[in-house]
C-alpha cells in the first residue's frame, strides 16, 4: 500500500525485484521528525544477503534490459514523470516531516529532481556516440555507447527528494540496472519514490532500494556484481567512497562537502546581494553544498552591506517547515544541532564579531525541535574554523577586502572547489572572478550557483572526487562506454 502523507508511517522497506521486503539485519533506527522530536517510522539496516539479492536482481534484469530499445527504455521515464509532478505536494508533504526544510523549498527539490527525469528522457540523442565514412582506405569507423551492468547510488539526508533523481533516471535510460542506498536519516521519501517508479512500469530488477548504515554502503562498494557507484556527501565519506570502490575495480564519482564563497564589489546592488546572501546561507537551514555561507566584501560598502545582511537575517521566521510563514525550518538531528552550536562557540573563541547570534531561538509549541535562527559574524579572518570548514548551519561569516583580487585570493585558498557567487555591476570583475575562480559552479549576481538538470553539476578540489559529475551529458560518459567498429568490406 503507498505511504499516507501524513505520520507515523510502517517500517520502511526494501524494494528488489519488483517486490517490497523488510530489511534482515538486526540493526536499524528510529525516524524522527526534526521539527517535533516525535518518532515517525523506523528504518532496518540491510544484511549481506539483501545486498546480495538486490544486485542479482539488477544483474538478472540488465541480461534483457541492455538489448531493450531504448525507446522502450524511456517509456517508464515519462511516466514517472506525471507520477512525480501529480504526486508532488504529497512527496513535500512527507519530506518535511522527514527532513525539517520548509514545504516551499521541499517543493522546490523535487522540481529539480524531475527536471532531471525530463531530461534523461532525451537519452536517444544524447546516447549517440560518432561515425565516421572513410577513416582509412576502405574502412568506415564507429563508436556505439554500450551500458555496463548494475550501478549503485548513495545519496544524503539533505536532499532526499532530489539527489537519487540525479542517478537513477540515466543510469536506467542508457540500459543499466540501479540500487539506491538512501540515507538512514531520511529513507521514507525514497520509499515513496519507488512506490511511484513501480507504478511506473520498469521490469523488476531494473530499479531496488536497500536501505542500511555504513556496513550497506561497504557492501555494496565490495560487490562483485557493482559496476559503478556515485555519492553525494560530506567530503570524509566522499574520501572513503572513492578509495573503496576504486580500489575495487568500480567507477566513482563522488561529491563532498563545500565551503562557497560570496564576493560583493563595490559596484553591485546591495539590498539584492543581501537578500540573495542570506537565502543562499539559510535557505533548508544551510544545510546544503551550495549554502554560500562567507561573503568576501570590498571594504568600501562592507559597513553598509552588512547593515542590509543584519535586517534582512533578522526578518527570516524559524518554525515548522509545515507553516506557510517559516522561512527556516528545523535541522535534521540534535546531534547536527549541537555540532552548529559548537562552531558557533567556536567563531566567538577564535575572535570573530558575533553581530546576530540565533542560538535563542524558541518555535511555540516545538520544544523539542532541532532550530537555529540565522547568525552572523563580522570580521572573519580567512584562518578561523568557521571561515575553513563547513558548517552546514544557517550561519554566515563577513569579511571585508580591499579589491576583488584579494577576495579572489581568499576564494581560491579554500581546501573545497564547489560553488562561489559574484555581486557586481561590473563586467570586467565578472570576467576577472570568471577566468580566476577555483571553483566548479559559479554564478553572478545569483545567491545560488545551481546548474540546470542539462548541465553538469560542478565540484573541484576536496568538493569532488572522480572525473564525471552528476547530471548533464557527464553521466551519459559515467554510464556507458564506447566501442569503436572498424569496418573494411572490400568488395563494397
Amino acid at each position: 500500500m503507498p505511504l499516507d502523507a501524513t505520520p507515523p508511517w510502517e517500517d520502511v522497506r526494501n524494494y528488489v525485484d519488483g517486490h517490497w521486503q523488510s530489511p534482515s539485519d538486526s540493526n536499524g533506527q528510529n525516524i524522527t521528525n526534526p521539527a517535533t522530536g516525535e518518532v515517525i517510522s523506523y528504518v532496518g539496516f540491510s544484511s549481506d544477503a539483501d545486498i546480495d539479492d538486490a544486485v542479482q536482481a539488477g544483474q538478472e534484469a540488465f541480461e534483457t534490459w541492455q538489448s531493450t530499445p531504448v525507446e522502450e527504455r524511456i517509456q517508464p521515464l515519462f511516466e514517472l514523470k506525471n507520477l512525480l509532478e501529480t504526486h508532488q505536494e504529497e512527496l513535500a508533504a512527507i519530506l518535511v516531516r522527514e527532513h525539517g526544510k520548509t514545504h516551499a523549498e521541499a517543493k522546490g527539490e523535487l522540481r529539480r529532481g524531475i527536471e532531471n527525469v525530463e531530461v534523461a528522457c532525451g537519452i536517444p540523442s544524447m546516447m549517440q556516440a560518432g561515425h565516421l565514412p572513410n577513416a582509412a582506405p576502405d574502412i568506415d569507423e564507429t563508436a556505439i555507447r554500450k551500458p555496463l551492468g548494475v550501478f549503485a547510488a548513495i545519496t544524503p539526508f539533505n536532499f532526499p527528494g532530489m539527489i537519487p533523481l540525479w542517478f537513477l533516471p540515466y543510469a536506467v535510460a542508457t540500459g543499466n540496472t540501479f540500487v539506491l542506498k538512501p540515507s538512514e536519516q531520511t529513507p521514507i521519501v525514497a520509499q515513496r519514490l519507488f512506490e511511484l517508479i513501480d507504478q511506473a512500469g520498469f521490469p523488476d530488477g531494473v530499479v531496488q532500494l536497500v536501505h542500511g548504515s555504513v556496513d550497506t554502503v561497504n557492501g555494496l562498494l565490495e560487490h562483485d556484481g557493482i559496476e559503478g557507484a556515485s555519492f553525494v556527501g560530506s567530503t570524509p565519506v566522499a574520501k572513503h567512497i572513492y578509495e573503496r570502490a576504486a580500489a575495487n575495480g568500480k567507477r566513482v564519482q563522488a561529491q563532498g562537502g563545500a565551503k562557497n564563497h560570496i564576493i560583493v564589489t563595490e559596484t553591485a546592488d546591495l539590498d539584492f546581494a543581501a537578500k540573495k546572501t542570506v537565502s543562499s546561507a539559510c535557505a533548508c537551514g544551510g544545510e546544503r553544498c551550495l549554502a554560500n555561507d562567507i561573503v568576501v566584501v570590498e571594504e568600501g560598502v562592507y559597513d553598509e552591506f552588512v547593515d542590509r545582511v543584519l535586517a534582512e537575517a533578522e526578518a527570516q521566521t524559524v518554525g515548522d517547515g509545515l507553516n506557510d510563514d517559516t522561512d527556516i525550518g528545523a535541522l535534521i538531528t540534535p546531534d547536527h544541532e549541537a555540532r552548529v552550536r559548537d562552531l558557533i562557540a567556536t567563531g566567538v573563541d577564535e575572535g570573530a564579531e558575533l553581530l546576530l547570534d540565533g542560538r535563542d531561538v524558541e518555535v511555540e509549541g516545538h520544544e523539542d525541535g532541532n532550530f537555529l535562527a540565522p547568525t552572523v559574524f563580522g570580521g572573519v579572518d580567512p584562518e578561523m574554523t568557521i571561515a575553513r570548514e563547513e558548517i552546514f548551519g544557517p550561519v554566515i561569516g563577513l569579511m571585508a577586502v580591499t579589491d576583488v583580487d584579494e577576495a579572489i585570493d581568499v576564494l581560491s585558498r579554500s581546501d573545497f572547489g564547489n560553488a562561489a557567487s559574484l555581486f557586481t555591476g561590473s563586467g570586467a570583475d565578472a570576467r576577472k572572478v570568471r577566468h580566476e575562480a577555483d571553483v566548479g559552479n559559479l554564478g553572478v549576481n545569483a545567491g545560488t550557483a545551481a546548474p540546470m538538470a542539462f548541465f553538469h553539476f560542478g565540484g573541484r578540489k576536496d568538493s569532488f572526487f572522480g572525473d564525471l559529475h552528476a547530471q548533464g551529458e557527464d553521466m551519459i560518459h559515467f554510464y556507458t562506454d564506447k566501442t569503436v567498429y572498424i569496418e573494411r568490406w572490400p568488395d563494397a
